[in-house]
């Protein structure tokens, strides 16, 4: 399973994330009575969103973490028309094929995309939609560089020997074809900028330690958690002065082949 996520912290910060995740929505053209899958629901914040689309349909809410299943479940107890379940999207099972699969700010968490996109296939009936968001290449480049600036630095850097990064920012063409191979047609993928800009330097520090950089917190003694998350932060800014993230989101749409 994947690395265990701070869901009370995330439903706080994760405006950005519900905000993509609603643009994407609107894309999707649905006659309202589908059987979905939300892959990575995390909360649940989209997860209801997409609900409201679908007034005589369900939805199959999955996702790796136990806390945001568990946050997910109390969104929607009582709620009969979703299901929520711990699933790792690359030993993903449904007990029915579904119409649609939507996602968003999940893929790039995952390495294996040949793997990944097998199981949404598997788990679409044929003629199925997937549309997702994730992100691509280039995406928190200023966030990248000056992580690594600070993890170089003598009070960090015995914590990262062997470091491998946990993200995976895919470009167009290559998930294309992965998802070509996959079984699907139809298949359109392309990147647009979002950026990110938070109030203070200590905004960003606490955003960043929630949803970016959990993986290296996971490096760290707890008393050098916030100090890391801090000083990448403060690198960050120190580029031109701006608290800000260089979002580059990953667009997938695309048909599971009849």
């Amino acid at each position: 399973m994947a690395r265990e996520w701070d869901a009370a912290g995330y439903e706080e910060l994760s405006s950005p994330q519900t905000r993509w995740g609603a643009a994407v929505l609107e894309r999707v053209d649905l006659r309202g009575d589908e059987a979905a899958l939300d892959a990575g629901c995390g909360t649940g914040r989209v997860t209801e969103l997409l609900l409201e689309r679908l007034p005589g349909g369900t939805v199959l809410a999955v996702d790796a973490s136990e806390a945001m299943v568990e946050a997910a479940r109390r969104r929607f107890a009582g709620e009969p028309r979703v299901r929520v379940e711990r699933q790792d999207l690359l030993s993903l099972e449904v007990e029915e094929p579904v119409d649609l699969v939507f996602s968003t700010a999940t893929f790039h968490w995952i390495k294996d995309h040949d793997r990944l996109f097998a199981r949404l296939a598997g788990a679409l009936r044929p003629g199925g939609r997937l549309v997702a968001q994730c992100g691509g290449e280039g995406n928190i480049a200023r966030a990248t560089r000056a992580t690594r600036v600070v993890m170089e630095r003598e009070r960090f850097r015995g914590y990262f020997e062997g470091w491998q990064d946990d993200k995976n920012y895919a470009d167009p063409r290559t998930t294309r074809e992965r998802l070509e191979a996959a079984g699907f047609e139809e298949v359109r993928t392309w990147l647009h900028d979002e950026a990110a800009t938070f109030g203070s330097v200590e905004e960003l520090a606490r955003f960043l330690a929630t949803v970016v950089l959990g993986g290296h917190l996971e490096r760290l003694p707890e008393g050098e958690r916030g100090p890391f998350a801090l000083a990448v932060a403060q690198e960050i800014t120190a580029e031109d002065g701006s608290p800000l993230l260089d979002y580059v989101r990953l667009n997938i749409d695309a048909r599971r082949a009849a």
